[in-house]
């Protein structure tokens, strides 16, 4: 026990001279973290407000999953690509799965504004690349339920417009199988 004292009464003018530069240190680094967080709430909630704002590939999570989401409501799948590139070398699967869904669901409104307008032979590959974002989705996140109802509805369409998958000719010749959906659970054949 006299050896316990003896170290301690050596050590404890040294470790109070030393705490204070730690504390100081520690408060420094407390404080740029926060400073850190703030600037990055700025830039997100500046990205949602509407303000057109460059993201850098190497940016925060947050604010790619932001910029991306941004530039989803103005349908700009060529500038979300990168982004959302840049969101799979992160470990943050849920802000990916986000990232791709919206990426999915620009290429779904776009198809289907064509096929609304009677032009299906473009609106085939958006559908396509739509089904593909959603599957990427659901592998970063398996359960992000919206994916997997939008994927269902992209994949009707498909099945829906069976032109789509047309590769040659300019009449349709319809298969009986092609035609009729393929519901898990049903039988096949008329209704």
């Amino acid at each position: 026990m006299p050896n316990l004292y003896g170290a301690w009464t050596r050590t404890r003018p040294r470790l109070l001279l030393a705490l204070p530069p730690l504390l100081l240190a520690g408060a420094i680094v407390c404080a740029g973290l926060s400073w850190r967080t703030e600037s990055a709430n700025r830039e997100i909630a500046a990205l949602e407000a509407g303000r057109d704002r460059p993201v850098a590939a190497d940016a925060p999570a947050p604010i790619l999953l932001a910029r991306v989401l941004q530039l989803a409501r103005r349908d700009a799948t060529e500038e979300m690509e990168p982004l959302v590139a840049a969101l799979e070398s992160r470990d943050a699967p849920a802000l990916l799965a986000r990232a791709r869904y919206a990426l999915g669901n620009a290429r779904l409104r776009r198809a289907l504004n064509l096929i609304e307008r009677g032009q299906l032979d473009p609106a085939g590959p958006l559908i396509v690349l739509a089904r593909q974002e959603y599957r990427r989705a659901l592998q970063a996140r398996p359960e992000f339920w919206d994916a997997k109802f939008n994927l269902d509805v992209a994949s009707r369409l498909i099945r829906d417009f069976p032109e789509i998958d047309r590769q040659v000719g300019d009449e349709l010749k319809a298969e009986p199988k092609k035609i009729w959906t393929d519901i898990p659970g049903q039988p096949r054949g008329a209704p």
